[in-house]
């Protein structure tokens, strides 16, 4: 295959990439929401080949999520490194979604000498809006940048401009007033980052919201404070004009140099299903990057135009360093989990998620309905290609109805699909489906099969886009669908009545709603593309 760079880089949910360069390597930081631990980051020496190396926050004194509103959490990190160390500046969102005004944002500070931690406890900086960065100007100050969200009702915008403030790394705090240093009336304008070229501030912005009608856009100053004047052109980068084009909801970018004097924008976007009103991102947003270049003063895509490309050219000089490709299938043989894995709102500890209790197997203790935004047994993978099979194997005793455990496929809490082993009072133990469907619980009867008889419960979910067809084996080798093909494209940001900005993940989960105590033991999981 030809050395270059195809987006997306990072498939799946990987949103709001941040990415800095410290000597030969690059950093990518996204989004995490409310799947913890947050802020995953990966590395390149090439710009084309991506691993995760880790996360930044990975303690609850740095992210609590217990409580908090689906899509809610983590939104929009910003990494970068200055003065012997990187800085990660990040939001804690705890109310989003339709009709609420407030948000009750937490924006925080934490550092680290090494990519790979430990990183901080935070220091704690404002609550006025989210999209924070912090830009290191030449002259050694530091200033937070972030957008305002004004709650209020009566005669305002609720994306209420871009702010600035110095923070003191000494202090540990910001200091000096407050700026606002630009304002789009009746625009969506967030995700701001400044940067600093030939005597201009350059102030590169999310634009239109994070949907269909996403962008980047920019302006410039030459004073930190301002006055902005804005780009002749009214976007860098979008896709709002072509509802064909491959890579939709394209923006919320940052650059990054290379030593050659190369620059490069690293920006999400979503390849859909179906086309129109139809129109269905079950992949989530995902990162991309696009070679830029600086034409009279303003930033400008390579390629031409303001449509992201799919193949975009290599840095010149960097010579191909691609990774040892990780393995999809999981036996449970280490003593930690892939840093793949995720847990929604709450760390992996040994209390509820053990591969110490039964080596070579993953045992689960069984707690909170897959309802709960507190305390759930579930730990799965981001859904990363359109056409895959997942599989695994349970061993589980069910008492009761309140006992559950198996296979999720899951967006979040408000829309899933579940195969479950459960106990029913004169079937005895059973499999079968309930889901979850905008909110609305329900049970596929239909589906639901009797299973005493067999010790082992191998599970499938097969995805061929937009189908998902559960299948089940007492042996793993002669095989039954379960249930009929179900709608995999729920499982996306454009599904509901709520808003949404995550993504589709497949995983491993067990409740006990009795006494927060039966286990449930899985043997591998495997994730395999067709």
């Amino acid at each position: 295959m030809n050395h270059v760079i195809r987006n997306p880089v990072l498939s799946g949910f990987y949103p709001d990439p941040s990415i800095v360069r410290v000597g030969d390597d690059y950093y990518i930081a996204s989004s995490t929401f409310e799947w913890f631990p947050g802020v995953p980051i990966h590395h390149s020496c090439d710009l084309v080949n991506w691993q995760i190396i880790g996360h930044a926050l990975t303690r609850t004194s740095q992210l609590d999520l217990r409580g908090i509103a689906d899509s809610a959490g983590v939104w929009a990190p910003s990494l970068s490194y200055a003065d012997g160390q990187f800085w990660l500046i990040y939001t804690n969102i705890r109310q989003t979604g339709m009709g609420r005004p407030f948000k009750d944002c937490g924006i925080f500070l934490t550092t680290a000498k090494d990519i790979s931690g430990p990183w901080s406890d935070p220091v704690v900086l404002n609550n006025i809006g989210f999209d924070p960065s912090l830009f290191h100007d030449a002259d050694g100050r530091k200033w937070l940048v972030n957008m305002e969200w004004d709650f209020r009702n009566q005669g305002v915008e609720r994306f209420a401009g871009i702010v600035i403030q110095e923070y003191d790394p000494r202090a540990k705090k910001l200091v000096g007033a407050q700026s606002k240093i630009l304002q789009k009336k009746n625009i969506l304008c967030e995700g701001p980052n400044l940067y600093q070229r030939d005597g201009w501030y350059y102030l590169m912005m999310a634009e239109g919201g994070t949907s269909w009608t996403h962008s980047v856009s920019m302006a410039r100053s030459r004073n930190i404070l301002g006055p902005y004047e804005l780009d002749p052109e009214s976007v860098v980068l979008s896709s709002r004009d072509d509802v064909s084009w491959p890579l939709q909801k394209a923006g919320h970018g940052e650059l990054v140099e290379t030593p050659a004097g190369e620059w490069y924008l690293a920006h999400l976007a979503s390849r859909p299903l179906g086309v129109g009103k139809n129109r269905r991102c079950v992949l989530g947003r995902e990162t991309c990057i696009q070679k830029v270049v600086w034409r009279d003063g303003w930033l400008r895509l390579t390629a031409g135009g303001t449509k992201p490309q799919i193949e975009v050219t290599p840095p010149k000089n960097l010579p191909p360093h691609p990774w040892p490709v990780l393995p999809q299938r999981d036996d449970f043989n280490s003593e930690k989990l892939d840093p793949r894995w995720s847990s929604l709102r709450v760390p992996i500890e040994e209390s509820w998620c053990s591969l110490k209790a039964r080596p070579g197997w993953l045992r689960l203790r069984g707690r909170d309905s897959q309802h709960s935004l507190f305390y759930q047994s579930l730990v799965a993978r981001r859904l990363q290609h359109f056409c895959v099979t997942v599989e695994t194997c349970l061993e589980f005793s069910p008492a009761c109805y309140a006992h559950s455990a198996g296979l999720i496929c899951y967006y979040d809490t408000r829309t899933h699909f579940y195969l479950r082993v459960s106990q029913h009072e004169t079937l005895g133990k059973i499999l079968g489906i309930v889901f979850t469907d905008d909110m609305a619980y329900g049970e596929l009867a239909d589906s639901q099969i009797a299973i005493n008889d067999w010790k082992q419960i191998f599970l499938r979910a097969a995805i061929d886009h937009a189908q998902l067809q559960f299948s089940a084996s007492p042996d793993g080798v002669v095989w039954r669908n379960i249930g009929p093909v179900l709608d995999a494209s729920k499982l996306s940001d454009d599904y509901g009545t709520a808003l949404h900005f995550t993504g589709a993940f497949v995983g491993l989960c067990c409740q006990d709603l009795k006494d927060n105590a039966l286990g449930a033991d899985f043997d591998y999981f495997d994730y395999r593309p067709n």
